[in-house]
């Protein structure tokens, strides 16, 4: 049988073997990991993710979790209501 996928994020199919190649290729901290992998970009905005990614980079660098961190959150540039979001579909329908 075949080597199974063991999924780290699953909103973009990045696998343990991608965030281990990623580190190993230099990319050794949390922001350029995400960056590089696309980790904590998907529609759970790594909820789900971040945390594997984080103990897997505190493994192979020797770091503990807490310095290794979290990526800096980064909002919409510009906020949009949640009522101009919808009123924009009720013209698509028109």
């Amino acid at each position: 049988m075949g080597k199974h996928k063991k999924l780290v994020c699953l909103c973009t199919d990045v696998t343990e073997e991608d965030i281990e190649a990623a580190i190993d290729a230099g990319f050794k901290d949390i922001e350029s990991l995400k960056r590089y992998t696309g980790i904590g970009t998907g529609v759970c905005q790594g909820k789900t993710c971040i945390p594997h990614v984080v103990r897997i980079l505190s493994r192979k660098t020797g770091k503990s979790t807490e310095e290794v961190g979290i990526p800096t959150p980064r909002p919409p540039a510009v906020p949009v209501l949640m009522g101009t979001l919808a009123e924009g579909e009720r013209k698509n329908e028109r």
